[in-house]
């Protein structure tokens, strides 16, 4: 089994990784190709988008101000059924997000004490530095763990070594296991989906639509069964066409976080915003 790092190094920005920028889709469709494709009969991948050293993936690659939900399940979608074995990191299952702490103090990790020091003392500007060590610190997934809405969130009675972020009232398990639409069964459908279909454990991987720059598009195939998964990683509405590769396969949605419509049938439909769709396809 092979952990690689391309796919979360693709928002560095050109002073490396406490700097960051736009990243292109056709990159992110090339990288997971190439692990995809190669590893194929030979080798394992490690599917993950978080661990304690990455930031939040909702906050990196998702919307968590107006898509909270609907971009977290999309980017479960993305990684959760490709080849390989998912690695869900403690709190990626409810959607938690990157904390924002005001003050320096708040941060226990040495490497952002040292990335600071340094930056004051190369004359670079405080308030930008701040929000460089927002987006990109490790602390991020370090946080408590956000259990129900009780004081620091039910991870402890006593006093954490880190401040629990603040929006653990609205994310928390205890809420979710009482919403049926909530990320957390989301991913336990996710779950129940890959553990009864060969297809999505098994199946070779295609990437489509490789020029789209919003949407990522890929299907698993395994002993006549197959599975489209379209997903839109923008807060966009594109245009979505069926690879002409599929136009004579009946389509059924067997998983979506957006409620099923009828135009979802026909070979074109505008996708919403973060819209994932995973399609079973029989001839």
């Amino acid at each position: 089994m092979i952990f690689q790092f391309e796919h979360v190094n693709l928002d560095f920005g050109p002073e490396g990784r406490w700097d960051f920028g736009p990243w292109e889709m056709a990159k992110l469709k090339r990288i997971m190709g190439k692990w995809q494709t190669g590893l194929e009969g030979i080798g394992w991948n490690a599917l993950y988008l978080e661990n304690h050293d990455q930031p939040r993936s909702v906050s990196r690659f998702g919307d968590p101000e107006n898509y909270p939900k609907e971009s977290a399940k999309m980017l479960a979608t993305f990684f959760m059924l490709m080849q390989g074995t998912p690695f869900i990191y403690q709190g990626q299952e409810i959607g938690m997000t990157n904390v924002v702490f005001k003050e320096l103090t708040d941060y226990r990790d040495v490497e952002i004490y040292n990335f600071y020091r340094e930056r004051l003392m190369d004359g670079k500007d405080v308030e930008e530095t701040m929000r460089r060590i927002a987006f990109r610190a490790r602390d991020n997934a370090r946080t408590p763990m956000q259990w129900d809405d009780s004081l620091f969130g039910g991870f402890t009675t006593g006093v954490p070594w880190i401040n629990i972020n603040p929006n653990y009232h609205e994310i928390n398990v205890k809420r979710q296991l009482q919403e049926a639409d909530s990320v957390l069964n989301y991913y336990k459908a996710l779950i129940c989906l890959r553990k009864e279909n060969e297809a999505l454990i098994y199946g070779r991987y295609d990437g489509w639509l490789d020029e789209h720059p919003e949407i990522f598009v890929y299907s698993r195939t395994f002993e006549g069964r197959a599975f489209l998964i379209v997903l839109n990683f923008y807060g966009n509405a594109p245009e979505f066409t069926v690879p002409p590769e599929f136009a004579g396969f009946k389509r059924e949605v067997v998983l979506s976080n957006y409620p099923d419509r009828p135009d979802r049938k026909q070979s074109r439909f505008t996708m919403h915003p973060y819209e994932a769709v995973v399609f079973r396809l029989e001839r």
